[in-house]
């Protein structure tokens, strides 16, 4: 049950139902976007066979100061929306989503989020580690200060990690994708990390086709 300020949200959906999916997707938004926006990726990855899941965030955003913050400045929210995607991801092994009673394991569940949805996914799947489909944050990091201790527990056992992000981006320091990239290696997580000269915040056809890869690996 999730509390605090994310109680109550909806999950959107596209694609395929559970009870049919080969794969899943949880699409996590950035700030002052919508789930209904995010789950535009479906046409991006162009699998018909993937369930695409989208948790939305109260008012648009997951908490409310940068990623880069004070993790204290950021509660209740963050908190509240760690549970709301682990709520999520219970949901669809579960097939609680689709009342399905048959859900998916979580190697074949991708989580994806962008900028700031990007930073949650990450620590989100950092904090509950696992072996995943997949974890992809498009321009995003682990969340916190640059003295947070990056002591996680458990491994990724190999789950394939992608962090890509311009080095111009205004919000995510390529300093916070290395450190977040070096706390997966130490989970044993196999990480590809992609810096792109020249470039802001946004997502680009190369990520893309990253991600179309790897939904592909884990639904096949």
């Amino acid at each position: 049950m999730v509390t605090g300020p994310h109680s109550d949200q909806p999950i959107e959906r596209a694609g395929s139902s559970l009870a049919d999916a080969s794969a899943a997707v949880i699409l996590v938004h950035g700030r002052g976007a919508r789930a209904s926006g995010m789950l535009g990726m479906a046409n991006e990855i162009g699998r018909d066979d993937v369930a695409y899941v989208a948790p939305q965030a109260r008012r648009g955003s997951w908490y409310p100061n940068s990623f880069l913050a004070d993790l204290e400045s950021n509660q209740p929210h963050l908190d509240s929306a760690l549970e709301f995607i682990g709520e999520t991801v219970e949901a669809v092994t579960t097939g609680d989503l689709d009342d399905a009673g048959d859900g998916l394991p979580l190697d074949r569940i991708v989580l994806l989020g962008f900028s700031q949805g990007g930073c949650l996914a990450t620590e989100y799947a950092a904090r509950n580690a696992d072996r995943y489909g997949g974890v992809v944050a498009l321009s995003g990091g682990l969340i916190g200060p640059e003295d947070t201790p990056r002591e996680y527990d458990g491994s990724m056992d190999g789950t394939p990690v992608f962090i890509g992000c311009g080095d111009r981006d205004p919000h995510i320091p390529v300093d916070r994708v290395e450190e977040s990239a070096r706390a997966f290696e130490a989970l044993d997580a196999d990480v590809e990390t992609r810096i792109y000269e020249g470039v802001g915040h946004t997502v680009l056809e190369d990520e893309l086709e990253y991600v179309r890869g790897l939904v592909a690996d884990v639904a096949d």
